[in-house]
């Protein structure tokens, strides 16, 4: 009786254990998980700590694993695409040499073959030149060490003075003066020593393209059509294959040099024109942005302070979507208000003088139709007026 008395007792000290164990598992669950919610309200907390935080910032915060992602892969592929574009380029050239030059010697007359053979080797010098160029000339970086420059703020990645227009390559990890953009074809910044070599490359190379297009267009749609009947003469050859002997089949009907031929051909357009139309509007754009004296980065930055100016009333929208210059209804009095103007911008004329280096007329032979490793105006480090400019520049917001 005694024994199964102290038996009772032991399974009920037992159980008063298990449920006094469970009690503080369930205890330190709670605890963690209000730990982990308090930790997560911080955290949301920190992303609104002070009243500049807006949605960009949020967004930026939460994309910034994938910018660091684009960053390190278009670092690595840089040398990719550059191999790509000199491999692209160095087929097309091998097909105009082996494949339509002879065409041309043999078709066309003296005066157009002098033509052809004057702008193509032309077109393909300023090609190669100015992308050697671009790829191979540093876009230039301020110094690390303090000097006498004035206006100028603080890097919050390198810690070291930013001259103005200068601004952080996250991929090359270093500012670039007069940056423009981190272009991956060159794997190399776009700024202030390089910009024109870049851009004269783009254009050049879309002139070939187009040059290359419309030479080759009344051979592309022989070649295509040839191309047609190769398959067709093909599907007929292998029918009557089919009802004949082994040794009974007939040879084909075009050779393997015609083959590489028409098909050489179709590639050299199709690669040309698709290049024309994509590396054409780029051309475009950084031309409307040369004539306003922009960059690619000072553009969002003008905008976005166009904008916040705008709501602030302080500036005319008319007059910074360019209209509104004199031109108001004589019944409608105009406000008195500022306009914003870039602050290094000359005029459009000037600033393709200032950007293609042209201080005097035969500059445009010497500087511009020729090759030149002539440096641009400035250091990068100020931006003084420039000699060949011939009006004085207006401030940031002139009435």
């Amino acid at each position: 009786m005694r024994s199964r008395q102290r038996m009772f007792a032991a399974v009920m000290r037992l159980l008063l254990k298990c449920l006094r164990l469970g009690r503080r598992r369930r205890f330190k669950l709670v605890r963690q998980v209000e730990q982990l919610w308090h930790y997560g309200h911080l955290c949301l907390r920190s992303l609104l700590y002070n009243s500049f935080t807006n949605g960009d910032v949020v967004l930026d915060s939460l994309f910034e694993p994938i910018y660091w992602l684009v960053d390190h892969v278009t670092r690595w592929f840089g040398v990719v695409f550059v191999a790509l574009v000199i491999g692209l380029t160095s087929s097309i050239v091998a097909i105009v040499y082996i494949c339509l030059l002879p065409l041309i010697l043999q078709t066309y007359t003296p005066a157009w073959i002098c033509w052809h053979l004057a702008y193509g080797h032309w077109n393909l010098i300023m090609i190669v030149f100015h992308y050697y160029m671009a790829i191979t000339t540093s876009p230039g970086h301020p110094p690390q060490a303090k000097n006498d420059l004035t206006g100028v703020s603080i890097c919050r990645k390198c810690i070291a003075p930013k001259p103005a227009r200068t601004h952080h390559c996250s991929i090359c990890n270093r500012c670039v003066l007069k940056m423009d953009h981190h272009c991956p074809w060159l794997n190399n910044c776009v700024g202030h020593y390089n910009h024109r070599y870049f851009f004269s490359f783009c254009l050049f190379m879309t002139m070939g393209c187009i040059y290359c297009s419309i030479s080759g267009w009344e051979m592309f749609r022989d070649a295509y059509a040839a191309i047609e009947r190769m398959k067709l003469l093909e599907k007929e050859r292998l029918q009557v294959a089919a009802n004949q002997t082994y040794y009974q089949t007939p040879p084909p009907t075009f050779s393997f040099h015609q083959r590489a031929f028409h098909k050489s051909v179709v590639y050299l357009w199709v690669l040309c024109s698709s290049v024309a139309l994509a590396l054409g509007a780029l051309t475009l754009w950084h031309a409307a942005l040369i004539t306003r004296g922009e960059t690619s980065i000072e553009r969002h930055i003008n905008r976005k302070e166009r904008q916040r100016l705008q709501k602030k009333g302080k500036v005319s929208i008319a007059h910074s979507m360019g209209a509104g210059w004199g031109r108001a209804r004589r019944d409608v009095p105009l406000p008195v208000l500022q306009v914003f103007r870039n602050p290094y911008s000359y005029g459009s004329w000037d600033n393709w003088k200032v950007f293609l280096g042209v201080d005097v007329p035969r500059h445009w032979l010497t500087r511009v139709l020729l090759p030149s490793p002539h440096l641009p105006h400035g250091t990068g480090l100020s931006w003084d007026l420039p000699l060949c400019v011939t009006e004085q520049r207006a401030p940031l917001l002139a009435i």
